[in-house]
C-alpha cells in the first residue's frame, strides 16, 4: 500500500512525537513543583540523628560550661531548639511528632525541655519521630544524661 495513491499512512510522523513530548515536558514542569514530597525513611533516620547530635552538643556544653543548658522542645511546633547554639531543626508536616518529657525537672517545672546539667546528667525524655509504621526514638537517659536512637517499627506506636 506504500505510495499508492489514496492510501491512508499509518503510524505518527517525528514532528507529531516531538510535539507530543514538548507537551508532556511542559505539563510536568507545571505540575512536579506541586506534587508534595514525603519524608522517606532515610531522611527520617537523618531527623533523629540530627535531634540527637544537637542533644548530644547540648550535654557537652553543660559539661563545659558546668552550667544547666535546656534544649526546647516544640510538639506542636514541630521544632527543636539547642539550648547552646540556638540551632534550630524544623520537622516537617507528614513526620509525627511526640515528646514524651518529665512535668517538673529538679522540682522546677520542666516546661518542653530537656535538661542538662554541669555534671552530665539530665531529667530525660524522649522524642518520638515517625511516619507510615515506622519512625525513630531519640531517648535522652535521666541517669547518665547519654543520648541514643532507637528504631520504632509499627507495633510500638
Amino acid at each position: 500500500m506504500r505510495g499508492q495513491p489514496g492510501a491512508a499512512a499509518a503510524g505518527f510522523t517525528l514532528l507529531e512525537m516531538v510535539a507530543v513530548i514538548a507537551i508532556v515536558a511542559m505539563l510536568a514542569t507545571v505540575l512536579l513543583p506541586l506534587v508534595p514530597r514525603a519524608t522517606s525513611r532515610q531522611r527520617l533516620a537523618g531527623y533523629a540523628v540530627e535531634a540527637a547530635a544537637l542533644l548530644k552538643a547540648d550535654r557537652a556544653a553543660a559539661v563545659r560550661q558546668n552550667a544547666q543548658v535546656n534544649a526546647q522542645i516544640d510538639a506542636p511546633g514541630r521544632v527543636i531548639r539547642s539550648g547552646s547554639t540556638g540551632k534550630i531543626i524544623q520537622i516537617p508536616g507528614d513526620v509525627s511528632f511526640q515528646a514524651v518529657l518529665p512535668l517538673t525537672c529538679n522540682e522546677r517545672p520542666a516546661r518542653s525541655t530537656i535538661s542538662f546539667f554541669a555534671t552530665g546528667m539530665s531529667c530525660g525524655g524522649t522524642i518520638v519521630l515517625s511516619r507510615l509504621g515506622t519512625g525513630f526514638e531519640v531517648r535522652v537517659n535521666w541517669l547518665t544524661g547519654g543520648v541514643e536512637v532507637a528504631a520504632r517499627n509499627a507495633s510500638s506506636t
